[in-house]
């Protein structure tokens, strides 16, 4: 059990060591470490494929700084999401939630895939067209015109 302590003191430390500028930091090392986790999972909203911990643009930073407000006043990871989702829209989360509105956003390709299956499907089970006969008449021409 000491040395988990140990280690999560480490590993705060560590976190403390890494944010960009001392001032900025929280005091308090775990909640500091809770701020960090957080960065990585928020899109920066200039970057689009970067999260708030490793974009250097000053949006991010701004980010950065409400969310560690957030973690000072001890709201909890879903509150500090939802602030952000409400001023943002759910493209800040870089792994948004499954919800009716984006539901077809996470099945459209499975559902694609199954459709192009079916097609597939279908047009190989068809059952093949026998070819229509000849009429008499036209048998008759045919030989006319091989006989040449």
């Amino acid at each position: 059990m000491r040395l988990g302590g140990l280690l999560a003191v480490l590993g705060a430390l560590a976190c403390l060591a890494a944010a960009e500028d001392p001032a900025d930091q929280l005091p308090n090392p775990a909640q500091e470490a809770h701020a960090r986790a957080l960065f990585k999972e928020i899109r920066c909203v200039v970057c689009q494929n970067e999260s708030i911990d490793d974009s250097e643009a000053e949006v991010a930073g701004n980010l950065r700084q409400a969310v560690r407000a957030q973690v000072a006043e001890g709201r909890s990871d879903h509150q500090i999401k939802a602030y952000l989702v409400q001023r943002y829209g759910e493209f800040i989360l870089l792994r948004p939630v499954f919800s009716p509105g984006n539901a077809l956003l996470w099945i459209g390709p499975f559902l694609i895939v199954l459709a192009g299956a079916g097609v597939l499907a279908f047009r190989t089970r068809r059952a093949p067209v026998p070819e229509a006969r000849l009429t008499d008449a036209e048998e008759a021409k045919l030989r006319e015109l091989n006989d040449f």
